[in-house]
């Protein structure tokens, strides 16, 4: 059975209907167009935005049935009788192209990241300093957009010397967390996404180096509110602090992912950190490096929070990473190994999300070395 479209477009006006085309492919909206009929009962009844062309209000008066999320748009600013057809259209608003583009390309894209299935957002968090919180969230953030899911990494660590430098996209143009600082309220991600720099598939939003505005908690809540709408992975690089924005940030997590080398005072800081971030998070697990120590298993009971898996050793990790090359990308390695399995084990294939009929047989999913152990999926919290 195939989706019902998110944008209905009824309009005989061919250069009405060109505009309107134009401002749903900006925001990616398939849009379904009926032309010379009344639109089906179903269609009406489920897109969840019916753009309505002011022709079509004046040729065919009232509508099918009384709906939220009734635009009319027409040409005409000085057609003052517009605002009637409105009235009797029961239209949330009336909208006049072109000056009001910028406007109705954000309702589109509103449309569109409502109709999607909200983003599973995994944060990733240090258990000390200098754990490799950032390598594994870079890592995880490049092998879900290799496994074909829209992926957003922000960079929410403010002391962490900026994500788009460890993935080499410092001098890529686009905004920064400054220029989000006092955001407030509903954003549209589609249109803040396709700003953002944009790295070996993934949405970047990292810092700059200069000394700027951090964001508030109200900040920090409206663009991961944004990007969940947008679909697919939202991976999130955190801090050991617990200000106000890290606290919107942990509240707002699928996932929790504690990130422990296996070493004693290691664990002694994880506890606390296990402590304070298992207020906020309801899905809390653990992710370990090797030591020489302790074993997974036993940092795992230490610590108090089930295994996600161990983090396989790299010892040309660091000398890759500052040769350009961004942690995990070689998908054959060993750590983009281990972030392919987490992402199969937390996130449905596209095709799958979609509801399309496999056209190869099941992943094999045995465990390998260096792969993350086997846990449930991870349950991703209402848009």
């Amino acid at each position: 059975m195939t989706a019902p479209s998110p944008v209905l477009v009824l309009t005989e006006d061919e250069s009405l209907l060109d505009d309107l085309l134009r401002l749903c492919a900006a925001a990616d909206a398939p849009a379904e167009v009926v032309h010379g009929h009344e639109p089906a009962a179903t269609a009406w009844a489920t897109a969840r935005l019916v753009l309505v062309g002011d022709d079509w209000a004046l040729s065919r008066g009232r509508p099918p049935a009384r709906r939220p999320g009734v635009v009319l748009v027409g040409h005409n600013l000085d057609d003052h009788t517009i605002w009637q057809r409105g009235v009797a259209l029961g239209a949330e608003t009336v909208l006049h192209l072109p000056d009001a583009e910028k406007t109705l390309t954000d309702r589109i894209a509103d449309a569109v990241e409502t109709a999607r299935d909200p983003a599973l957002t995994v944060g990733v968090l240090p258990g000390r300093g200098g754990a490799g919180a950032s390598t594994l969230a870079a890592a995880l953030a490049l092998a879900a957009a290799r496994g074909g899911h829209r992926t957003t990494l922000v960079d929410a660590d403010p002391g962490g010397g900026g994500l788009d430098l460890l993935l080499g996209a410092e001098r890529t143009e686009g905004p920064r967390w400054p220029d989000f600082a006092a955001t407030r309220g509903r954003m549209s991600w589609t249109a803040v996404a396709d700003a953002l720099p944009r790295v070996h598939g993934v949405s970047l939003l990292s810092w700059t180096r200069e000394a700027g505005r951090h964001p508030t908690g109200e900040a920090m809540a409206s663009v991961l509110a944004a990007a969940r709408r947008g679909g697919g992975a939202v991976v999130i690089d955190l801090p050991r602090g617990a200000d106000e924005a890290t606290t919107a940030a942990l509240s707002r997590l699928d996932l929790g992912l504690l990130v422990v080398p296996g070493d004693l005072r290691s664990v002694a800081a994880a506890r606390i950190a296990a402590t304070t971030a298992g207020r906020l998070v309801r899905d809390l697990r653990l992710v370990v490096r090797p030591g020489a120590a302790l074993p997974a298993t036993e940092v795992s009971r230490l610590v108090g929070l089930p295994l996600a898996g161990e983090i396989p050793d790299q010892r040309r990790l660091c000398p890759a990473v500052d040769a350009g090359e961004p942690p995990g990308r070689d998908a054959g390695a060993p750590l983009g190994r281990f972030c392919e399995a987490l992402v199969r084990r937390t996130l449905p294939s596209p095709a799958a999300a979609r509801g399309d009929r496999p056209d190869r047989p099941a992943e094999d999913r045995t465990a390998r070395p260096g792969d993350a152990a086997p846990f449930l999926p991870a349950q991703r919290r209402p848009a």
